[in-house]
């Protein structure tokens, strides 16, 4: 998930108490649309649908660009984003380095309950978490290939 760095609580906590409160999906609008999203989150998505496009909504992937294609919730303050476990080990950096590149903060919700990454834009970037998702990549991958 990336998100609006103004309004999540820096505090873990509090950030994961926030998330799940985000995770209701509340607020009054559809949930495919990056016009209700802020600009710096919607430049995130605009630059992340190059590589994963959106497989719902008003620029929803095309058949053929479908099997690249990601799950995007997007919110105001919010972009939950859901990827195919078979892309889990190229997506984690290039969702990292662009929420970088557009201020944006960056939480790895695949980790243990509330013991994901949380990045804040102007904080020293940590080395990648080892979240669940890893080990479920890695399955995924063994299955794929074989072993």
């Amino acid at each position: 998930m990336v998100f609006d760095p103004a309004v999540a609580p820096h505090d873990r906590g509090a950030f994961v108490a926030w998330y799940h409160e985000q995770a209701e999906w509340s607020e009054p609008h559809g949930y495919d649309d990056p016009a209700v999203t802020t600009p710096a989150l919607r430049a995130w998505y605009e630059a992340i649908r190059k590589t994963y496009p959106n497989m719902n909504g008003p620029d929803g992937a095309s058949e053929d660009r479908f099997d690249d294609s990601a799950d995007y919730s997007i919110g105001r303050h919010v972009i939950y984003a859901g990827f195919r476990w078979s892309q889990a080990e190229q997506v984690y950096p290039l969702v990292r380095s662009l929420a970088v590149t557009y201020g944006v903060g960056f939480y790895d919700v695949s980790g243990d309950e509330g013991n994901g990454e949380i990045h804040f834009p102007g904080e020293p970037l940590q080395p990648e978490s080892d979240g669940a998702w890893r080990d479920v990549a890695k399955q995924f991958r063994d299955f794929q290939t074989g072993n």
